[in-house]
């Protein structure tokens, strides 16, 4: 049976997928049995990573990911990510036993901060009492193992969080041909990363909605290859449906780098479309913000926000 290529987490002896099921996705689907399916599917073909957050579908991602993964616990890497959006160390702690009674274990491999996207974020998790203080607790607790963040809005937002010089293992960022041109993570972020020795995980390989896939202009292949040839630890796979995951398990499974000349000509191939971020909605605009940090930073829902 084909299986899913693995590679390290920094120097710990722990290996984990190259391709990651999104659990945002998984709490999308109509069908709890579909999104089962996938599931034990993927752990079945080799797919260890499984992401998700306290706070999607105000916690019915983490409980649906919680009943799959009865029996499969311990062939999986499971991350979840904590909400706290500027609030303090109790409420982040609260959240982690949310997180595990919802995922229906007693530890995590890895627990990162939620969606680092506002520029004032790192000094609120950074302050005293706040966020960080949580993971260290929950480290010393032995109910995570490892701790690091994510985000998609601005890599000068990541570079301040690495300014702490706090030892995270591992950082989240979108990845994708359109990032190079445009707030290029690939280009400030994950080198400083690489330096660091922390490991990057790669978000919205296909623009967080596969928009780029609709418009033909690169096939989901090569926009899962682009991300994987990276020098990442895992790309977050966002999957609605049943073929879809078929289809990103196929390039997982049977997968080959691009060539420095398959990267440069798909980057040139995205070049006149990348500059005004028309396909990373995330970084140049609010409607990928999170309802949670939205509220928590007292902005309005982006219901209230004129069209």
């Amino acid at each position: 049976m084909a299986t899913t290529p693995t590679r390290q987490l920094g120097t710990s002896s722990v290996s984990v997928s190259i391709m990651g099921i999104g659990g945002l996705s998984l709490g999308n689907m109509a069908s709890e049995s579909e999104a089962h399916r996938i599931v034990h599917e993927a752990i079945d073909g080799g797919v260890t990573f499984f992401d998700n957050a306290w706070e999607y579908h105000d916690g019915a991602s983490e409980e649906r990911l919680g009943r799959a993964l009865a029996g499969y616990r311990d062939k999986v890497f499971l991350m979840t990510q904590v909400c706290t959006h500027g609030r303090d160390r109790n409420v982040a702690m609260q959240m982690l036993e949310d997180s595990l009674r919802r995922l229906q274990t007693d530890r995590l491999d890895l627990w990162q901060v939620h969606e680092c996207i506002y520029d004032n974020d790192p000094d609120l998790h950074f302050a005293r009492g706040g966020v960080i203080e949580a993971l260290d607790a929950a480290k010393q607790q032995g109910k995570v193992r490892f701790v690091g963040f994510s985000g998609h809005k601005d890599p000068a937002i990541h570079l301040k969080m690495l300014s702490h010089d706090y030892k995270f293992d591992t950082i989240q960022m979108p990845l994708n041909p359109f990032d190079y041109h445009f707030r290029s993570f690939a280009d400030l972020v994950l080198p400083e990363a690489q330096r660091l020795g922390i490991s990057v995980i790669g978000s919205k390989s296909m623009s967080g909605g596969g928009e780029p896939i609709k418009a033909n202009i690169f096939t989901p292949q090569e926009a899962l290859r682009y991300a994987m040839s990276l020098p990442v630890l895992t790309t977050v796979s966002g999957i609605d449906s049943y073929d879809v995951f078929v289809q990103n398990l196929a390039v997982a499974q049977n997968f080959v780098a691009l060539t420095d000349a398959e990267m440069t000509e798909l980057r040139n191939r995205v070049e006149s479309l990348a500059g005004d971020g028309r396909f990373e909605l995330y970084k140049s605009s609010k409607i990928y913000d999170g309802a949670v940090g939205r509220l928590t930073h007292k902005f309005p829902p982006i219901s209230e926000l004129p069209a």
